[in-house]
């Protein structure tokens, strides 16, 4: 199958695009993966029902807060020691069939130890224990609270949605209700991760 796509330079200030490859074979799990190593410069995730999703590079600001929330993250991780961080970068086939990367994840150590090294290679083939996205100007709240019940469907224990334009942190649990906070200066992630709270300072202000 030859696919070529070309992103305008003003599509960077554009929503993701959202591209339907039918009636194209499907790509197995394999060429999906190279097609993303093919297109590094994106961030290309696949839904459940085969859709092909492609963001540009983010931008400053979102860049900013992306690193805040894994720096953040990785510090406690690494004194912790019971599971391994995640970036934005990194793909996870999930058990409804669809890749997706979220901005900040973090799976227990037992669970990747269980992986051979070929697939620690390639996307996960795993669910987080624990999510971040990073909603940017582009996204729909509806699309990106969407992607958040995706998540807790496929075995997510704890994920929180950060939307900087009005300072709301959107937590998802499975069993319960989303519950949102206003405004917070700190979010707490136990007890899923035991001593884990996040200042939300430096998100809402990435700090220039």
């Amino acid at each position: 199958m030859a696919f070529t796509l070309t992103l305008e330079p003003d599509i960077r200030d554009m929503m993701p695009i959202s591209i339907d490859l039918r009636p194209l074979p499907t790509m197995t799990g394999e060429e999906f993966f190279l097609f993303c190593q093919a297109n590094r410069d994106l961030q290309i995730e696949r839904t459940a029902r085969g859709e092909i999703i492609v963001r540009a590079p983010a931008g400053g600001e979102t860049g900013g807060r992306n690193a805040n929330l894994v720096i953040d993250l990785g510090n406690w991780a690494r004194a912790d020691k019971s599971g391994v961080v995640f970036a934005s970068s990194t793909g996870f086939d999930l058990p409804n069939g669809a890749t997706r990367s979220p901005d900040a994840a973090w799976v227990r150590r037992e669970r990747l130890a269980q992986l051979t090294a070929n697939q620690k290679r390639k996307f996960l083939p795993l669910c987080p224990d624990f999510i971040i996205e990073l909603r940017s100007a582009t996204d729909s709240l509806r699309t990106v609270q969407d992607k958040m019940t995706e998540w807790i469907a496929n075995g997510v224990q704890l994920g929180w949605l950060l939307d900087p334009t009005d300072r709301s942190v959107y937590v998802y649990r499975p069993g319960q209700a989303m519950e949102q906070l206003q405004n917070a200066v700190t979010v707490s992630a136990e007890p899923v991760l035991l001593g884990f709270v996040l200042d939300l300072a430096a998100i809402w202000n990435p700090g220039f």
